[in-house]
């Protein structure tokens, strides 16, 4: 699990020099991850976390630490318990300062610590690129200014998320989320404070385990840019509240938060406390939701709020995200069947809003298989090869094999041309129906000119095996007859 211990503001026992404020370092914990496959203890390199220093008070220390910690406590060294909910706080702001001296934190201070100039100086030096250095300079503006350029096509199908990633340093959904909050205008609408929402963006995307092929804060990210095409479909850009448009995205942003690369069976049989504790339904769905909500708690982007509405938001974004769960795909569909059928969806009234919003989102987290070729076949093979990694750990630790997990029985082909035909192509064809637009009939194009692609690749696969099998039984049967001839010629 990660735990999240947060300290505003830590006060110093001496000030700290000024040519260190804007300074930045890591801290680095051991974390065992042994039984999903990572090495025990973790790599070190992998913990991260921050140090800042707020540039106008020299005696107060931010500190961000992300991991399975030890907390040094007046005792000596004690194991921070697992709790259910992954975000803890814990302040040592009187471990390094007189009694007197501890008092409440201003939200004036922490604004300062965390304000977008720190943030924006300190960047270059997080990615490595010395201040000093001119050339790191022009590089970093120009990878910034592509990364700019593709914003201005977000909207486009084609888009290629794995690019994006790259040109913003592994940055995608922090930089992706926060353009379309602004450009929807967002964030002046529900007044939301900059910084907080910086920080919300950046500690979302932290909690996804970049260790994942793919359920990592790409994927995340390349599911929020498909929410926004849809929320640009004419039937929803017309109806659609500025909170529908608010929550839409966070859920897409949030909606497989700290996945841990394996699915819910292997959670339930392996009796993961996760399992216990959602009672074995929705187990990763619930945890990505509830970890949503703690870092929305923690960053206080939604306090100003009033309680009723922040409450409200939270449920509704829980909603959105359960959706996602494919063991209940087949329900929603058939309601969604049912109202098309029935053509008594209306958009004007919240509660059918809200269930297209589930429908979009649903679409949009496996909308794999309708992008072009190139893309589709990249996330086709890094899902496959998250699932054969489970497979592997239920082999190597002498659990049934999950079947669509299992590499010796299955391929990529396989499973993709499964997947396309029982739960795409269903759920995407009712949507055309909805949303009859040139981006459904790209959607489904791709999708068809993709699934008979994975067909003749395996086609051609299975006939090289084929081939390949009957030299090697032709090869075998020539040595066997070599074998043969010398004695058959001695009795003659």
């Amino acid at each position: 699990m990660e735990v999240c211990y947060q300290l505003p503001v830590l006060p110093l026992d001496r000030p700290v020099p000024k040519h260190v404020l804007s300074r930045r370092g890591a801290i680095s914990f051991s974390s065992n991850s042994y039984f999903f496959g990572g090495p025990a203890p973790r790599q070190l390199a992998k913990r991260r976390g921050a140090i800042s220093y707020d540039s106008e008070n020299q005696t107060a220390l931010y500190i961000r630490m992300l991991g399975d910690v030890r907390v040094r406590s007046q005792v000596g060294f004690e194991p921070e318990p697992r709790g259910s909910h992954p975000y803890l706080y814990v302040d040592f702001r009187t471990l390094h300062s007189r009694p007197q001296s501890a008092g409440p934190v201003s939200a004036r201070n922490v604004r300062r610590l965390l304000s977008f100039q720190r943030y924006l100086h300190s960047s270059r030096f997080i990615r490595g690129i010395p201040a000093s250095n001119p050339l790191g300079y022009l590089l970093d503006d120009d990878y910034t200014g592509q990364a700019k350029l593709m914003l201005e096509k977000v909207g486009n199908w084609n888009f290629d998320m794995f690019l994006f990633d790259r040109l913003t340093n592994g940055n995608s959904l922090v930089n992706l989320t926060f353009h379309l909050f602004n450009s929807y205008g967002l964030i002046e609408l529900f007044q939301l404070d900059m910084v907080k929402l910086r920080r919300f963006l950046v500690m979302i995307q932290e909690d996804y385990r970049s260790q994942n092929p793919y359920h990592n804060a790409v994927h995340a990210a390349d599911v929020t840019q498909a929410m926004y095409c849809y929320l640009q479909e004419p039937k929803l850009a017309e109806t659609m509240t500025s909170c529908d448009l608010l929550l839409g995205l966070l859920a897409a942003a949030t909606h497989d938060l700290d996945h841990p690369g394996v699915n819910q069976p292997f959670l339930i049989k392996t009796n993961h406390y996760l399992a216990a504790l959602y009672k074995n339904s929705s187990v990763l769905e619930n945890h990505h939701w509830k970890s949503a909500v703690g870092l929305l708690r923690e960053s206080a982007l939604l306090s100003h709020l009033p309680t009723e509405d922040r409450l409200n938001m939270e449920e509704r974004l829980g909603s959105l995200i359960l959706a996602t769960d494919i063991s209940r795909q087949n329900n929603y569909l058939s309601e969604f069947r049912a109202h098309l059928d029935k053509r008594d969806l209306c958009l004007t009234n919240g509660g059918h809003r809200h269930f297209i919003l589930q429908i979009a989102l649903k679409c949009a987290d496996i909308c794999n298989p309708c992008r072009p070729w190139k893309l589709s076949k990249l996330w086709s093979e890094k899902v496959t090869e998250e699932f054969f990694h489970q497979g592997d750990i239920e082999r190597k630790h002498h659990l049934e094999v999950t079947p669509l997990c299992d590499r010796q029985s299955n391929s990529v082909a396989n499973i993709q041309i499964g997947f396309m035909t029982y739960v795409v192509e269903p759920l995407f064809v009712e949507w055309s129906r909805f949303s009859d637009t040139r981006l459904s009939q790209t959607m489904m194009g791709h999708l068809s000119l993709n699934k008979q692609g994975w067909k003749e690749g395996r086609d051609k696969q299975e006939a090289s095996t084929s081939r390949a099998s009957e030299e090697q039984r032709t090869s075998a049967a020539k040595d066997s007859n070599s074998k043969e001839l010398p004695q058959g010629s001695k009795r003659s």
